[in-house]
């Protein structure tokens, strides 16, 4: 009964973590943030893997979700880093966008309670350069906010960590009939199959 509960929770926190990286996707994407999209699409396709692994109780799939959770609070802490400036990381660099573009975070002009100042040359209002607005107050500062995202993140992914973990370790190597080179066993003798 331990196992199952566990195993449950699991995949509640994957589906979690897919609600929040798909919502982080969205404002990344508004943001032409090309570096975050990238690692979102990767943690998604990765969190939709371990939720089939916890589903379908395939051990490797949970193992993989867990070596891809440390590279994921790895880059959290990146983003937690550059958006504090620590460590010679700058927040107004174009680290993110991978220097295509000089946008920045969807939330540095849109963020709640932000008042916003365009150019009032009548020749710039067409434009959608993020660098011809100026900010003059928000209410929460967008790195605070997207500081906030990671620390969800964090605390999901690590909770999400631990209960792999447990799962991983409850799944027996006699629940995946397949290996990966294609053999079937039976707790007597392996053969190799003809297809």
């Amino acid at each position: 009964m331990g196992c199952c509960s566990a195993r449950c929770m699991l995949i509640l926190l994957c589906c979690l973590q897919l609600i929040t990286a798909l919502e982080r996707q969205v404002f990344d994407f508004l943001g032409y943030q090309w570096a975050p999209i990238m690692i979102n699409f990767f943690h998604i396709i990765m969190v939709i893997l371990g939720l089939f692994g916890a589903v379908q109780y395939r051990s490797r799939y949970v193992i993989m979700y867990l070596l891809w959770t440390l590279l994921w609070v790895g880059w959290n802490v990146f983003v937690s880093c550059l958006y504090l400036d620590l460590g010679g990381l700058s927040k107004d660099g174009d680290i993110l966008s991978l220097g295509v573009s000089s946008h920045h975070s969807w939330w540095k002009e849109n963020g709640p309670g932000c008042e916003s100042e365009r150019l009032p040359s009548a020749g710039w209002k067409n434009q959608q350069n993020p660098e011809l607005t100026t900010v003059l107050s928000c209410w929460l500062e967008y790195q605070y906010i997207e500081i906030l995202h990671c620390i969800i993140q964090l605390l999901i992914s690590l909770l999400g960590f631990v209960y792999a973990c447990y799962v991983a370790s409850t799944f027996s190597e006699e629940d995946d009939s397949f290996n990966f080179i294609g053999e079937f066993h039976y707790p007597s003798k392996p053969f190799k199959l003809l297809f």
